[in-house]
């Protein structure tokens, strides 16, 4: 490729897109179409890379770059420790001895506390450790920089108290492989305090007690992978450690399990996102660690979940910049996702999905053929680190959560974590703006508002969440509140093998204010297959619309947009999603909220039906809302997408009971 790099024009198609995945060197190929297009973008000392974009982030604009450059090395280090070649390697050599010079207009700068070059010294670090060339092509005074900037640096500073301090690991252990200047003891002190966060049956919170967070950093993004990998490089002088590891991982595999569709979509939830294939790199790495895998998983199937999810995101066109680099977003350029930490370089961690390249190719992870896990693993799973009753009926994996919420202010971070159910199928929405239902998109999440409906508040943390039993079955049950004298008590019910398409989400409310309700249906894409208008009132003849008809929010000058809550909303496109209620009738109406284009992850522009109500002052009310969807997919033809609408879940009796207890007190 020319250093004027690759350009997607109108009807371009990134390279990554055509690459036949069926084995280990097409593996390397599309590793090697992610980095080409880097390649203009490389400073002169080819210590930086600008991925374009040019938008802002919480660090200085060098850190940024360095992103840049380091991100890609999970890849290219993963490609060089398995043998591959990369006609680029030497561009990543001269920008460790330009990045890491003080003196050199490119130097990457000391790090200060918490700073962001801290978690690009993690790749570094590993990318020193298995691929030899990195530090044999640099002098013994080039090498003296790497040791100052990489270790003795970080080794000095304070960090978060997070999954972060396995990035200081890293970079010592890059050192401490090559012979370098490390710290034994901080090392050791680190992963001792890391052990902190393990909560038990292979799961690792990220973080200490006063948080609940077990999203994908838990696993492939940093804390299972991480420790794989320690378990691999310093397997031999730290055997107790790495079995341990090992150990983890096996546990967690059956539970992670569940997060991947036969299609190869994971399912979306938490921070992060953004990182898209990285979210299958622990698969990878149970390889890479020589992990025994726990019955009844199969390398077959290891390896299945691996290369369906990445052949997924080849059908995922719009995750490229016209240059073919990767974008901030998910399914399509996307800054509402965002986290304020993503940088144009943040994408690029997504090439911790490449760890199976480090993997020999007489590994079984290469010489079996494909399988798939869902035949054997069982179709529901209660976890009750995460907080999650996991499902694979009805067509997608789906999620049911209580209780988790990030430890600090995020952007969206109540639809990331707080939402009632997430799918591999209909991915959660993040607000594009904070005025009205249209902009606060509230797919899966019940809304409050005490002004008229101009702001909403939803469930963000909870007093409770717990994961209980009832009738001998799973329930997870979350107390939060929305307004101080609005208490909300919410039960999360999976769905039944009878109506596998539904679940139920009942919430009984007392309200110390007047409020308006809002409560969210999955969004779904709004788009006319014909034209990509958007969608008109249903057509049975085309399967295809809403019901009621797709107006807006809270216009009841048009009676057609609103119809009776028992009766229901919803929309038909990409398979079929939809509300209704099933309380004794509280005047809940069933409505379409047209949902702010660019608010869902994979869809960008999308609707969801939804239930509103006015709830008024002093007033308890039971809500009992049954939430249905049918994904599109192959084998499902489209005039079965609402077969399953007008067979209503039943209430369980164990609910009518506690609905009956407190009406009648």
């Amino acid at each position: 490729m020319a250093t004027t790099g690759l350009v997607l024009g109108y009807n371009g198609v990134h390279p990554f897109q055509k690459v036949n995945l069926e084995d280990r060197s097409s593996v390397q190929e599309l590793l090697r179409t992610l980095l080409d297009p880097l390649e203009p973008f490389f400073s002169p000392n080819k210590a930086r890379v600008r991925v374009p974009g040019a938008t802002a982030v919480r660090f200085d604009q060098t850190a940024s770059e360095v992103e840049g450059i380091c991100r890609p090395l999970w890849g290219l280090a993963c490609l060089l420790a398995g043998g591959g070649e990369y006609r680029g390697t030497q561009w990543w050599i001269d920008g460790f001895r330009a990045g890491t010079d003080p003196e050199n207009p490119e130097y990457w700068g000391y790090p200060r506390d918490n700073d962001q070059r801290m978690v690009e010294m993690c790749p570094a670090g590993f990318a020193l450790a298995v691929a030899p060339a990195l530090w044999n092509g640099l002098s013994e005074k080039e090498r003296e920089n790497v040791e100052a900037w990489l270790g003795n640096s970080i080794n000095e500073k304070n960090m978060p108290n997070t999954n972060w301090l396995w990035f200081r690991v890293f970079a010592n252990l890059g050192l401490k492989k090559n012979g370098g200047k490390f710290s034994q003891e901080r090392l050791d002190a680190d992963i001792k305090h890391l052990d902190t966060f393990y909560r038990g049956d292979g799961w690792s919170n990220d973080g200490p007690e006063n948080i609940h967070q077990m999203d994908y950093y838990s696993s492939s993004f940093a804390i299972h992978f991480l420790q794989l990998l320690y378990a691999k490089l310093a397997g031999e002088e730290d055997p107790e450690r790495a079995a341990e590891f090992k150990k983890r991982a096996q546990m967690a595999a059956l539970d992670l399990a569940h997060y991947y569709d036969a299609e190869g979509r994971s399912i979306p939830f938490g921070r992060s996102v953004g990182y898209r294939f990285a979210m299958v790199s622990f698969w990878g790495a149970l390889a890479y660690a020589d992990v025994e895998l726990p019955a009844p998983l199969t390398w077959g199937m290891v390896k299945g979940i691996v290369l369906r999810h990445l052949r997924w995101w080849q059908t995922q066109p719009n995750i490229w910049s016209p240059s073919g680099t990767l974008t901030i977003g998910y399914s399509y350029p996307n800054m509402y996702m965002a986290e304020n930490y993503n940088s144009p370089g943040s994408p690029y961690w997504a090439c911790l999905a490449f760890i199976c390249l480090a993997v020999p190719e007489t590994h079984p992870f290469w010489t079996s053929e494909e399988e798939d896990h869902w035949a054997v693993i069982p179709k529901y799973r209660s976890l009750k680190h995460p907080g999650h009753i996991m499902s694979n009926v009805g067509g997608h994996c789906m999620l049911l959560s209580s209780g988790q919420a990030c430890g600090y202010p995020m952007k969206g971070t109540h639809a990331k974590y707080g939402c009632f159910a997430y799918s591999s199928a209909y991915a959660y929405s993040a607000p594009p703006g904070l005025f009205t239902l249209e902009q606060y998109a509230l797919a899966s999440q019940l809304g409050f508002s005490d002004d008229g409906g101009e702001y909403w508040k939803t469930r963000r943390i909870s007093e409770y969440a717990g994961l209980e039993t009832r009738e001998d079955k799973p329930v997870l049950v979350s107390v939060w509140k929305p307004f101080p004298d609005v208490p909300v008590k919410t039960y999360l019910i999976p769905p039944e093998e009878a109506t596998p398409n539904w679940h139920l989400r009942v919430h009984h409310i007392t309200a110390g204010r007047e409020v308006m309700t809002a409560d969210g249906a999955f969004a779904i894409c709004n788009e006319r297959a014909a034209d990509g208008r958007y969608l008109d009132p249903y057509d049975a003849a085309k399967c295809e619309g809403t019901y009621p008809k797709l107006i807006g929010n809270y216009d009841l000058n048009t009676p057609e947009a609103w119809t009776a809550g028992q009766a229901g909303a919803f929309a038909v496109s990409k398979g079929a999603v939809g509300i209704r209620a099933l309380e004794d009738d509280v005047g809940r109406q069933a409505m379409l909220v047209n949902a702010d284009p660019n608010s869902n992850l994979v869809e960008s522009r999308t609707t969801i039906p939804t239930l509103q109500h006015t709830i008024k002052q002093g007033q308890d009310v039971w809500y009992v809302s049954a939430i249905y969807a049918k994904p599109s997919g192959d084998g499902v033809p489209k005039e079965t997408y609402l077969d399953g609408w007008e067979k209503l879940p039943e209430i369980p009796g164990w609910l009518k009971a506690e609905i009956a207890s407190t009406t009648s007190s």
